[in-house]
């Protein structure tokens, strides 16, 4: 028991040492914290009299911008009465100066708006024709004189109203006549470069046998991209060389519209390009069959000359089939005429092939041909559906390739096969007139034979 009431004793003895110590410490930290706390406060009771005292100083300075700023705004609010009072007064007088001035005008406040009216109208109409190539000045007169006439502060003189008659009647006089003048244009290849032009009325511009066109967006001269045939050509290189007297010339009515499709048609060249490889195909046929034609027509015509030279001839030959078939009747003097008949037509069977070889072929040429034209035209058909089922028929545009090859190829095979059936024809007669003249020969030496009685 003893021993525990020391123990307890020690402890209470340690604890209250501690406590003393702990509040010991305390009792330091706290005066620390006291005067920080007081320093502190006396910091900021100067930082707030210094900003008391720069807001003072902006206080006042405010306040004089304020006066300033409200001073400013009596005097606009004055001014703007002045102006709003000056501004009423303006547009009576304005009032009273127009009603004036219409009485002044009277029937010449028509006459100005009908000169307004033909000025836009004639700027119009000036700014498509090609006549404005040569005269490009009236345009921008014209412009400016409507802008006049369209303000009410500004009459049209004199001289103005004269001018848009002296243009009115020059377009109509010009539209009958045929200019040289010099200007600029545009070439195919993009270059500029000044020319003398001839402006045919005001339907066509030329250059040299090239025909030019006149846009009227950038009121400029260019050669077209593309031309037309040569025999329009031809007829602007002769008018363009032309100093006196008169000419043929494609004259184009419509101003550049009949020129612009003349120019969109497909040349040879092109046209054959739609046919495709079929086309080329067919084209090949055709100048094979013109070959071989131009061979058996050269043939044909030295054998028929060789022959009929034979004819007239006694002395037997053989670079021809009359002299080689008139050998036979010496080489078989003494047989029969039987035997000789059959020796005769046994040499004219030999020559026979000598006289048609290759016409065969010319014909089978002239059968292909058109069957090709339809394949061609069955193969193009066929991409215009298939065009036609991914597409729709919304353009036309998308079917035309097809429709154009079907055309062109069936054209082709047309253009082939006629003229082969014709040289067929002609080259076979040709070959049968020589046979014709072999077999009557023959049959003279037969009969002949047959009055010796052998």
């Amino acid at each position: 028991m003893k021993f525990k009431n020391l123990i307890r004793t020690l402890t209470a003895i340690s604890m209250t040492l501690s406590t003393s110590l702990f509040a010991a410490e305390n009792a330091v930290n706290l005066d620390a914290l006291l005067k920080k706390l007081e320093q502190g406060q006396y910091q900021q009771s100067q930082q707030n009299k210094q900003r008391e005292k720069t807001f003072i100083q902006q206080r006042s300075e405010r306040d004089r911008l304020l006066n300033e700023a409200v001073n400013k705004r009596e005097e606009q609010v004055k001014r703007s009465e002045t102006l709003e009072t000056n501004f009423e007064e303006n547009e009576i007088k304005i009032a009273n100066l127009n009603e004036a001035l219409n009485k002044r005008l009277g029937s010449l406040k028509e006459l100005f708006g009908v000169l307004q009216q033909v000025s836009g109208d004639t700027k119009s109409k000036f700014s498509t024709s090609i006549i404005s190539a040569e005269y490009p000045d009236r345009g921008e007169f014209l412009s400016s004189l409507a802008e006049k006439m369209g303000s009410s502060s500004e009459l049209a003189s004199i001289e103005e109203i004269e001018r848009v008659w002296f243009e009115l009647q020059r377009e109509m006089t010009e539209s009958g006549k045929i200019s040289r003048f010099e200007k600029e244009i545009t070439l195919a290849d993009g270059q500029k470069e000044k020319r003398s032009i001839v402006r045919v009325g005001s339907f066509n511009l030329i250059d040299d046998g090239q025909y030019l066109e006149w846009i009227d967006e950038t009121q400029t001269v260019a050669q077209l991209t593309r031309q037309p045939t040569d025999r329009f050509q031809s007829t602007a290189a002769d008018l363009y060389q032309l100093k006196d007297g008169y000419t043929g010339f494609a004259l184009d009515p419509t101003g550049g519209s009949i020129l612009g499709l003349l120019i969109q048609a497909p040349n040879t060249q092109e046209y054959i390009e739609q046919g495709g490889v079929v086309g080329y195909v067919i084209l090949a046929l055709g100048l094979i069959a013109l070959l071989i034609a131009a061979e058996r027509y050269i043939v044909l015509f030295l054998t028929e000359q060789k022959v009929k030279r034979q004819l007239k001839s006694n002395e037997l030959k053989d670079n021809n089939p009359l002299g080689r078939v008139l050998k036979v009747k010496e080489k078989y003097a003494n047989v029969a005429s039987d035997t000789l008949e059959l020796k005769l037509s046994e040499a004219i069977l030999k020559e026979i092939p000598r006289l048609t070889r290759s016409i065969t072929f010319i014909k089978i040429i002239s059968v292909v041909a058109p069957l090709l034209g339809l394949l061609g035209t069955v193969t193009g058909m066929i991409n215009t559906f298939q065009a036609i089922t991914l597409f729709g028929t919304g353009d036309p545009k998308l079917m035309a390739g097809g429709i154009s090859t079907a055309l062109v190829t069936t054209v082709l095979g047309l253009v082939v096969a006629i003229p082969t059936v014709l040289l067929f024809t002609w080259l076979n007669t040709r070959s049968k007139n020589i046979l014709h003249i072999l077999q009557e020969q023959s049959a003279g030496i037969i009969a002949e034979r047959a009055e010796q009685g052998q």
